[in-house]
């Protein structure tokens, strides 16, 4: 068994869904960083339940290269699971168990590559980042970011190991998720007019959203990205008690993904600004304790690393490909070039099996993201 795959067996049992903590798995790559008397920084959360890890292997004075991937996976529960999710299965080739290809198997070839950064001489050093909560927001590693951005030295690249099928991914959409309260009237539903029905005007802000959408596609278009335009949807909608009474409470969350030259902001103020001026107005003509509620939910940025920059020749270097591609969903890659860390996104697997039940990583997959670390490695020895 390869030392990667032996690594993706441990990592794969340890329960990281995002609900849950990520202490086990944390510690466990603490120690076993310490066994190569590699230190590392936990960055923990307000309740010490979860925690970030930063090491560094090689002159940390020089700048070098982050090896960045979240430790936390997706839920199983309600999936037809063929095979038990937090054990390592195999069948023809194909590595079975959550977090295989969404990103454990990636995460198992940096740490695997440990003992031979160790003992390299290198020019450039190695940093490794783990990351928690990022499937609900890129939440976690915002707070490793902070300690990173104070640092005097900012690395040359950092590659995001999400699946990619080791293709060089150089840009990704932002994302803006949102959720609006919309209070009205109930009433008996015999005198409706007497009432302000929540659901109602809870279906004219949807309905709003979805031409600020058909704007955003109309407005701009970038045809790297699939689709090649800004996206607006809604997606989680409740409200109302019975069907003869009218409804004083609607909530729905909905989501803005958006190009990485547009700002996903300009949809929830124009929505908002819809809100002020077209609905409460109305609302408040029946009831004066009507009203409409905005709140964030979550948010990271998009990321568009130039194909000229030092670190797309970087990239492309270890792959062997210039072949330079974007992804439809996000990555905590958007947050690591806001402060200053020119970033890539590339892994082995593919998110067409990430999140699924049976999720996967094929073996071919790891052996050549192991052989792109070893690229990466002769490319920094002294």
């Amino acid at each position: 068994m390869s030392r990667s795959v032996e690594l993706l067996r441990t990592l794969v049992g340890f329960d990281t869904t995002s609900r849950e903590s990520n202490l086990q798995l944390i510690e466990f790559v603490r120690d076993y960083l310490a066994g190569f008397a590699v230190p590392c920084e936990l960055i923990y959360n307000a309740e010490r339940s979860k925690a970030n890890l930063f090491a560094t292997i090689g002159p940390a004075d020089q700048p070098g290269i982050v090896l960045s991937g979240h430790t936390d996976v997706v839920p199983v529960d309600g999936q037809p699971w063929t095979l038990a999710p937090f054990e390592l299965s195999e069948r023809d080739g194909k590595l079975y168990g959550r977090g295989t290809a969404d990103m454990k198997g990636y995460i198992a070839c940096v740490l695997a590559l440990v003992p031979a950064l160790v003992a390299a001489p290198l020019r450039l050093p190695v940093h490794i980042a783990l990351s928690y909560d990022e499937e609900i927001g890129c939440l976690g590693v915002r707070s490793l970011l902070a300690v990173l951005e104070q640092r005097p030295v900012k690395p040359l690249l950092c590659i995001i190991g999400e699946p990619t099928q080791l293709k060089p991914v150089l840009g990704h959409k932002g994302k803006l998720a949102m959720r609006c309260d919309v209070h009205g009237h109930p009433c008996h539903s015999a005198y409706a007019p007497q009432g302000v029905n929540a659901i109602e005007y809870a279906a004219e802000l949807i309905g709003e959203l979805a031409r600020l959408g058909q704007q955003l596609k109309r407005d701009t278009q970038d045809p790297r990205f699939d689709p090649p335009y800004s996206t607006v949807q809604t997606g989680v909608i409740s409200g109302g008690k019975a069907l003869n009474i009218v409804p004083a409470d609607c909530r729905f969350d909905f989501e803005i993904r958006a190009l990485p030259a547009q700002d996903p902001a300009w949809v929830a103020q124009q929505l908002q600004a819809f809100a002020q001026q077209q609905l409460l107005p109305r609302m408040r003509a029946v009831s004066a304790d009507s009203d409409i509620r905005f709140s964030e939910l979550s948010a990271y940025p998009g990321l568009a690393t130039d194909a000229q920059s030092q670190a797309a020749e970087l990239i492309a270097t270890f792959c062997g490909s210039q072949d330079f591609t974007t992804v439809a969903f996000g990555t905590e890659g958007g947050l690591f070039d806001a402060v200053g860390i020119p970033t890539v996104v590339c892994g082995p697997g593919s998110m067409d099996q990430g999140h699924k039940p049976d999720e996967f990583v094929s073996r071919e997959q790891l052996e050549a993201c192991d052989a792109m670390l070893q690229r990466m490695l002769s490319t920094i020895r002294r």
